[in-house]
């Protein structure tokens, strides 16, 4: 029999920081195309949580939604909001990026094309250009930018731990 104490699950080991990313790692897992699930309070304290395709805005994670939605209505009575992006189909192959922060609404016309532009080129794979211009402004129209803003991140890499594959896919 192996000691328990000398496996990833065995008593003693701190798996959470065997599997805690750098910021490093942080930036290249979200800057991926993924979808980030973000949750907001509604106003009787439940949680609104939707699927929300993202870009960057001045190097923070940001997302442009209909002005009146109900996530921009719940973060305009309270900006607490986070956010998952998260991948793996086998446990060994898990990781995840938890952002707690809170949001900046943003309603200027030219920060929210900004933004436009790098959500149609992470969705597109296009690199924008002038001609694409329509398009992003059909996008974005009665829309504003949610800008997140971290106070911290819970993240993990399930391959730090070097399990073997349980993946059941061929």
């Amino acid at each position: 029999m192996t000691d328990a104490s000398a496996t990833p699950f065995g008593k003693g080991v701190k798996q959470r920081d065997l599997i805690k990313m750098t910021q490093e790692e942080i930036d290249e897992f979200l800057g991926g195309w993924r979808t980030m699930n973000c949750a907001t309070i509604n106003h009787d304290g439940t949680i609104h949580l939707v699927a929300m395709w993202y870009g960057f805005l001045e190097g923070c994670c940001a997302l442009e939604t209909k002005a009146k939605s109900q996530k921009v209505a719940n973060l305009r009575r309270n900006p607490q909001i986070t956010c998952l992006v998260e991948e793996g189909d086998s446990y060994d192959q898990l990781r995840g990026v938890e952002i707690v922060g809170h949001a900046d609404i943003i309603e200027d016309p030219d920060r929210i094309f900004e933004l436009g532009i790098s959500v149609f080129e992470r969705t597109t794979g296009a690199k924008y250009s002038e001609d694409m211009r329509a398009g992003v402004e059909a996008m974005i129209n009665k829309r504003v930018v949610v800008k997140i803003i971290v106070d911290k991140y819970v993240t993990w890499d399930h391959r730090k731990l070097g399990l073997p594959d349980m993946s059941t896919k061929s």
